[in-house]
């Protein structure tokens, strides 16, 4: 079976693929003062969760955002699972052309997303990832990676409202029936989460003027579900899209 680990700023997305199934995932937080054993021994209560065993993988990819928890990782596949994992990066074999300025900035998540929207979905696509960042990608028709934007995640924007705004109360991120809020809790709901929605329709909507007005939107990352449903811009929701792509690589490597 093949482990596909997606460690991101905030969460790590796991991954269990037996061939082309996924049969299990896991989100668990990403903390880069675990150790080697601290996330070994979750690994086996992770599996034991589902009366799997660690001996029964015998293929892991990692792609990552957080540098140091690629070498932490690395060690874990060595002593748990006792092979040596596919690290998304320069030297692997992806499949897809980087048409940016230096390839090396581009996240590996970010390339990792276009591939596999790429290989489900064809071209030309717009990719939105909700997560610590929401990221949008452009690519192309022929299937080459274009580059994109960076917003701030709806979580790191809410949070920065609560931290300065003394009197504002932390709220629960939801979508409200009414713009128009009648009291603090419902203007705050309404401000943060159709401001969001507006900010990922608007920039979808410049992206495809610029490159491919005919381009197919997919959605993906922790708080798709929340914000997808409510867009006029996004086509397709795919919660896993980055195990997808993580599984793909594998494939081609």
């Amino acid at each position: 079976m093949l482990l596909t680990v997606d460690v991101g700023n905030t969460n790590t997305v796991l991954g269990l693929y037996e061939g082309e199934e996924l049969i299990v995932d896991w989100r668990i937080s990403t903390d880069k003062q675990k150790t080697i054993d601290e996330y070994g021994i979750l690994l086996l209560n992770l599996f034991s969760s589902e009366d799997l065993e660690l001996e029964e993988v015998d293929k892991m990819i990692i792609s990552s955002v957080v540098p140091p928890v690629i070498n932490i990782l690395e060690e874990v596949a060595v002593r748990y699972f006792g092979l040596e994992p596919l690290i998304v990066g320069p030297g692997v074999k992806t499949g897809m052309e980087i048409r940016v300025d230096n390839p090396k900035e581009v996240g590996a998540d970010r390339i990792v997303n276009a591939i596999a929207a790429y290989e489900l979905y064809d071209g030309p696509l717009v990719i939105v990832d909700f997560g610590t960042a929401t990221t949008f990608c452009a690519v192309s028709e022929d299937g080459a990676y274009l580059g994109g934007s960076i917003a701030p995640g709806i979580n790191i924007s809410a949070e920065a409202l609560f931290s300065q705004a003394a009197k504002l109360p932390k709220i629960e991120l939801a979508v409200p029936e009414n713009v128009i809020g009648k009291n603090t809790h419902d203007s705050l709901q309404s401000g943060i989460i159709y401001g969001y929605i507006d900010l990922v329709n608007g920039i979808v909507k410049r992206m495809k003027e610029e490159f491919a007005p005919e381009a197919k939107v997919v959605a993906t990352g922790g708080l798709s579900d929340l914000i997808s449903p409510a867009t006029e811009e996004i086509n397709i929701n795919h919660q896993f899209l980055t195990l997808e792509g993580l599984r793909i690589i594998s494939e081609r490597n």
